[in-house]
């Protein structure tokens, strides 16, 4: 009783903190709600636009790794993009749909509250992708920094197990949270709000800004700077090398040194990449915290449509980062680009119209000839 009670007491918190324009009175407060609701409008409408630019960057991405056979090489950064994409499609269909303000009854009411307007599925492979990020990490500083040990007992089960382990985790993770925080009241959908006490909303903020900000940074930080230690060591072994044993003889053969160019192409991404998420998603990772410290503050502010924008332009440009640093990639969508400007008709060709279309290539008079 005592319970049920407490979740009635703060749903009525929820209610009348997240719908200011129903409280607040005529005049100068009033234009400030219409004000703040327009521009979490636009904000709306633009993590939509962001989430189809995203989604349509991804797949080209996707496409480009598997046409450059680096697929199977570089394995995790594919399933990287396959989050990525999985995130952008999730976040243009349930910004769309909250758009719309689709009044929830029944049934459907409630799955579409739990699964979609609760942003469960959008989070689930957002989640998924900071937890594959760190594996990538680790991935590189075990080929690096333990490059005899990784030789001999990273298996490719291994890679596939670490693929796997990010959608699973992420989606018990989510699920378990949205069904047991989400509610329909009044045919509106509060997600990821509704907490049996104050501790427990604030114990799960802490632990959620630890989780996937503060110790997915420290394991950057550790890793790459331990990988770039290791590659300095090695150039600098490299060069006394080749001073002591004169240039001709210590020279690498072409594979290995495309092969280490590679490597070090990969590091070089991987960083940006890292480096990017830690600027893009500090805003988002500390408005959360605060929602769950402060009672009045909510997940249906401008202030919160504006964090995930920037985190979302995060999802967006790495794509980019992708095509311009990872050589095999870079050539794989040039080569696309090529291809479609070398598939324009020839001047050549003549198109003859009837029942049927055919193409009827010109040709030259003085061949017909030489073959006469």
């Amino acid at each position: 009783m005592t319970e049920a009670s407490s979740t009635t007491s703060h749903l009525f918190v929820v209610m009348t903190t997240t719908q200011p324009e129903v409280t607040q009175a005529a005049g100068e407060n009033s234009v400030t709600s219409s004000l703040l609701y327009d521009a979490g409008f636009y904000f709306e409408c633009a993590i939509i636009a962001l989430g189809m630019i995203g989604a349509a960057a991804n797949a080209l991405i996707i496409y480009a790794m598997v046409a450059s056979k680096q697929h199977k090489k570089q394995a995790l950064i594919v399933n990287q993009n396959v989050l990525d994409l999985t995130s952008c499609l999730f976040a243009a269909v349930i910004y769309s749909l909250k758009i719309c303000n689709i009044s929830l009854n029944g049934l459907r009411g409630y799955w579409l509250c739990m699964m979609l307007l609760s942003e469960n599925l959008l989070w689930f492979a957002i989640d998924g992708s900071i937890i594959n990020l760190a594996i990538i990490t680790i991935e590189r500083y075990l080929k690096v920094v333990h490059h005899v040990w990784s030789k001999k007992k990273l298996r490719k089960w291994m890679i596939y197990t670490s693929m796997a382990f990010p959608w699973v985790i992420s989606f018990v993770y989510n699920m378990a949270l949205s069904f047991t925080t989400s509610a329909v009241i009044d045919g509106v959908c509060y997600g990821v709000v509704v907490w049996e006490n104050h501790v427990a909303k604030i114990v799960h903020g802490v632990w959620h800004f630890l989780t996937f900000y503060a110790i997915i940074l420290l394991i950057f930080i550790f890793c790459y700077g331990r990988i770039l230690a290791v590659i300095r060591r090695q150039a600098r072994v490299m060069a006394g090398h080749s001073r002591s044993t004169g240039a001709g003889t210590a020279q690498p053969s072409a594979a290995q040194a495309q092969t280490n160019q590679i490597q070090s192409n990969v590091i070089k991404t991987m960083i940006i990449v890292c480096a990017f998420f830690a600027v893009a998603w500090l805003p988002e990772n500390v408005y959360y915290v605060l929602v769950e410290l402060d009672d009045k503050r909510t997940f249906f502010e401008t202030g919160y449509y504006a964090v995930v924008f920037v985190s979302f332009l995060y999802i967006c440009t790495n794509p980019f980062i992708y095509a311009a640093k990872l050589d095999p990639v870079k050539r794989s969508l040039l080569s696309l680009i090529a291809c479609n400007k070398n598939e324009q008709p020839s001047p050549d060709t003549i198109e003859v119209s009837g029942p049927t279309t055919r193409n009827v290539q010109k040709r030259n008079p003085q061949a017909q000839t030489s073959a006469t």
